[in-house]
């Protein structure tokens, strides 16, 4: 080339889902690496996007989303949480929630205002913040138990704290906020100018009887909390690429000045189609249940194994303990593990600031049984 591309984000690593699938396909592995479900969406919601399609909605939705479509969420979050949300100028629908929190930080986080991160993270908010031009500070769980160190927060706590992410049903660790845990946010943020940017994309996915602590229950903390959803999540259908997001309406302001240069506008169809299959309010009331059953499962077919699995209290990813098979790291194991043995899964390093190995491997149950029991059998090999 004869000019220079000023590279943005140079100190970013490649995403290490698209490396693991793809090792996943060139050596025929059980892909239990990247979170997407292995098996079919709903037949009825499929059959719904046809409907919708036929009646000829196929042009440009509204900026912030159908209103049937945000109006049943609304109605959703008001049943379960008891926020009231208005569906009009309060929830936007998104590509996914992915694109939320991209647009959430876009909207609210200037030059140098820092954001502080919980290790390990999701992937996709390091990047963000610095594409923005913001400067991260993380807090790392604690190693033994992955609970929150909220003392290490506030420590990080400063005059140009801007936003705090959190996450909960965590991904990786599977990880619920507890009542405990909403406490100490409360006091962090109390008198401060700090938003919460709330992912909960997991939120109907919670076992043994645990509740997901949704910020939307707190009127205090959603008077300055952006909240994250994803339907693909829920509704087993991540290629959709729907999600939304919930805010206070001066907060939503600024977040749909953002989304309608980012997106514009979502699916029309698929909108449409979601909406009404929202109605069927069991399809997203059982997916605790629905899930629970294949983490009980596949720790059930890995039982006798050398894999020691950690304590899963939500989200649809399991990790896994190696080290009583390796010393290598993580990275290195689970490569060796797709080619070898042919099991794709995710190392945990990579979601950490410093890289840190801890011997931790991360797989998504959200796949058939068959899988899960071909997968659990490739590593009782070891």
């Amino acid at each position: 080339m004869s000019f220079l591309i000023r590279k943005k984000l140079s100190d970013i690593p490649e995403s290490i889902y698209p490396v693991m699938t793809d090792l996943a396909v060139k050596y025929n592995a059980i892909n239990l690496a990247q979170g997407f479900p292995g098996y079919r969406a709903d037949e009825e919601l499929l059959k719904l996007v046809d409907k919708y399609i036929l009646l000829g909605k196929n042009q440009y939705a509204p900026i912030m989303g159908v209103l049937e479509l945000r109006t049943n969420l609304a109605n959703k979050i008001s049943e379960i949480y008891g926020r009231v949300y208005n569906p009009g100028t309060e929830i936007c629908i998104t590509a996914g929630a992915t694109q939320g929190i991209f647009t959430a930080v876009s909207a609210i986080v200037n030059k140098d205002d820092e954001v502080i991160i919980i290790d390990p993270a999701f992937e996709s908010y390091e990047p963000v913040v610095k594409f923005n031009g913001g400067k991260v500070k993380r807090s790392p769980l604690k190693s033994e138990t992955f609970e929150i160190d909220w003392k290490d927060i506030q420590s990080k706590v400063t005059d140009k704290t801007r936003m705090l992410i959190i996450n909960t049903p965590q991904n990786p660790t599977g990880k619920v906020f507890s009542i405990e845990d909403i406490q100490n946010l409360r006091k962090i943020v109390s008198n401060t100018n700090i938003i919460v940017l709330s992912d909960e994309v997991y939120e109907h996915i919670v076992f043994d009887g645990k509740k997901h602590e949704s910020i939307s229950k707190y009127p205090d903390l959603a008077e300055r909390s952006i909240l994250v959803y994803s339907l693909g999540k829920t509704y087993h259908i991540t290629g959709w690429r729907l999600g939304y997001v919930c805010a206070p309406e001066e907060l939503m302001k600024e977040f749909v000045r953002a989304h309608q240069y980012q997106v514009y506008s979502v699916s029309t169809p698929l909108q449409y189609a979601v909406s009404e299959y929202l109605l069927l309010k069991e399809k997203y009331l059982e997916l605790s249940q629905f899930f629970q059953e294949k983490r009980d499962f596949f720790l059930k077919c890995l039982k006798g194994s050398k894999f020691v699995p950690l304590e899963c209290s939500g989200s649809y990813f399991q990790l896994l303990n190696y080290s009583s098979i390796s010393n290598e790291n993580d990275v290195d194991f689970a490569i060796r593990l797709t080619k070898e043995n042919k099991v794709a899964s995710i190392p945990i390093s990579v979601f950490y600031e410093d890289k840190r190995q801890s011997h931790l491997l991360r797989f998504c149950f959200a796949k058939d049984l068959e899988d899960l029991e071909r997968g659990a059998e490739k590593l009782h090999k070891f």
